[in-house]
């Protein structure tokens, strides 16, 4: 009987479907990237979500952010509501991860624009038994055919995944994960976005998630 994810099942397989159903999943920043990259997750069966997001929908994130029409609603709300799954409000942090579980979880995935948070998000990560994967700034570019996968390390024309890599290196960050990035040069200086981009980052996170998932039994 066909239900909404004969087609996922079809491509990944039944085992592979229902074992990646399985998985417990946290993902923080639910904008532009964070919010396509939890919609891509859900669609394809892997509802055991947990969005974590301290903003509120504003009127400048509908040239961009799904759910944005709930204007001055929170995000984590509204995802939790529309989703059925456990939206949490709040900022990430030192203080907010000092009392925030992580080890449930399999899979995090960090969509976070703010450093010091990404920083803190990967220095509580347990890489003998988790999977970490993050995503640079999806703004001020507008070609998605730039938008690339490597090691957090590796990483190259990207503004946001340098400094990035500078704070993980000076806070005594000795792990490794992989990033989504785009070596695409700005082409503003304000925080100028486009949808094309910032939600093919989105996608791309998601696919990485999948394949991250594939490779390491739940």
């Amino acid at each position: 009987m066909k239900d909404r994810f004969t087609r996922v099942k079809w491509l990944l397989g039944e085992e592979n479907f229902k074992r990646l159903s399985q998985a417990k999943i946290l993902i923080c920043g639910l904008g532009g990237v964070g919010g396509v990259c939890a919609d891509a997750l859900f669609r394809s069966g892997l509802c055991r979500l947990t969005l974590i997001d301290a903003d509120r929908f504003e009127i400048t994130n509908q040239n961009r952010q799904l759910h944005s029409e709930h204007t001055g609603e929170n995000k984590a709300e509204v995802f939790a509501k529309i989703y059925k799954v456990k939206g949490v409000v709040a900022k990430v942090d030192e203080e907010f991860l000092s009392t925030f579980d992580l080890i449930e979880f399999d899979l995090i995935i960090d969509a976070i624009d703010d450093i010091p948070a990404k920083v803190a998000l990967a220095g509580r990560v347990d890489f003998s038994r988790q999977i970490f994967i993050s995503s640079t700034g999806g703004a001020r570019k507008l070609d998605p055919t730039r938008i690339k996968t490597a090691s957090i390390f590796k990483t190259h024309g990207d503004a946001l995944a340098k400094k990035f890599r500078y704070e993980l290196r000076k806070a005594g960050f000795r792990g490794d994960f992989e990033v989504v990035f785009s070596d695409e040069g700005p082409h503003c200086k304000n925080l100028g976005s486009f949808m094309g981009v910032t939600a093919s980052f989105g996608l791309a996170l998601a696919s990485l998630a999948l394949k991250k998932l594939l490779e390491k039994p739940i």
